[in-house]
């Protein structure tokens, strides 16, 4: 079983997965997986992949069996496992655990050649529907604290498969930088009672420099201070904590704003990697000794996606300094990316 150890300097949580290392994948550089008989995510192969979880399908099909539209599965190599118990415990000065959580991989659609940039949104809203319904399910287990769901496009971000799949993986801790986010989002709060991601929001929508995307329900925009070049951030306009409780039209309009990022980037950066994260609330369960410590959520803290395009090298500098160089000044990436969106309206 894999083990989470804490580095007690900076209060980060590392996941030591030596079963991972059996993967073939492990240390090669990844390149593109052929699809068809080759690939264990195409239909025809469910056999090449543990039992699924949940799936989208016609009711006259077999679970298991062709005939889906999206399928979600536990990862046959994954870095977590849920059986068993955390059992924390501590080694000197060290803290440890087992390594409890989930890891499972969101098989997008049949297709081997489907890409988010293409849509058609329908297909991105049934893959914003799985994370809606994995996160609800996992948040029901109160040794699982936080969901990360992300999706690595591309060899350059990471991606061991080029089927079109995302991953979602439960921890029995809150990573560093969500907690990170959530710390300031309550002090935030406690200073001005407002939320600082709606102030982000609309300081934003005030400005109009970074702004790619206005729509009713979701605006995307180049931040501020961006990491990567055509970093792109997509918020919801109204305030919500919950990404679970999106409503079924609002998901559709989420869908639509997300592939009108990810093809507008395109003509930018030809047909880039990409890493995505949701960014979703931590379960609410009430933890030992803590029974007050995720009250304020609904107040102050607001989900979000990250859009991450691949196109510089974090190296030396970045690792040695928490600081990111980026050669591309978001106001300029916004108003590429503005440029091509009129161009392709009119």
């Amino acid at each position: 079983m894999s083990e989470l150890r804490k580095d007690p300097i900076v209060d980060r949580w590392v996941i030591i997965a030596a079963e991972r290392g059996r993967r073939p994948t492990d240390f090669e550089t990844p390149r593109p997986t052929p699809g068809g008989a080759a690939c264990p995510l195409c239909e025809g192969n469910e056999r090449m992949t543990p039992p699924e979880l949940w799936a989208i399908r016609p009711e006259d099909t077999a679970p298991n069996e062709p005939g889906w539209q999206l399928r979600v599965v536990p990862n046959k190599f994954p870095a977590l496992r849920i059986e068993g118990d955390v059992h924390r415990r501590g080694v000197g000065m060290f803290d440890m655990m087992d390594g409890i959580g989930a890891h499972e991989v969101v098989v997008e659609s049949p297709r081997h050649d489907w890409t988010m940039a293409d849509g058609p949104p329908k297909a991105i809203d049934r893959v914003l529907e799985a994370y809606q319904v994995r996160l609800s399910d996992l948040y029901r287990d109160p040794r699982l604290r936080y969901c990360v769901i992300f999706r690595n496009y591309g060899s350059e971000a990471g991606a061991t498969l080029s089927h079109p799949h995302s991953q979602i993986m439960a921890v029995p801790v809150v990573p560093r930088r969500t907690k990170s986010k959530l710390k300031a989002a309550l002090e935030y709060y406690g200073r001005k009672e407002r939320c600082i991601f709606c102030d982000t929001l609309a300081q934003e929508l005030a400005l109009e420099d970074r702004i790619v995307i206005d729509e009713e329900e979701f605006v995307a925009f180049a931040p501020f201070a961006s990491r990567f070049p055509f970093e792109l951030h997509i918020y919801p306009r109204e305030h919500s904590h919950d990404y679970a409780a999106l409503g079924s039209e609002s998901r559709a309009r989420l869908a639509k704003v997300m592939q009108q990022c990810l093809a507008y980037l395109r003509p930018a950066l030809g047909a880039p990697s990409y890493n995505y994260v949701l960014n979703v609330a931590p379960n609410p369960a009430h933890r030992p000794g803590r029974p007050h410590y995720w009250e304020t959520l609904p107040y102050d803290y607001h989900w979000h996606l990250e859009i991450l395009p691949r196109v510089t090298q974090v190296a030396g500098f970045e690792w040695g300094t928490g600081f990111y160089i980026n050669p591309v000044a978001p106001e300029d990436a916004a108003q590429f990316l503005r440029d091509v969106m009129n161009e392709d309206i009119r």
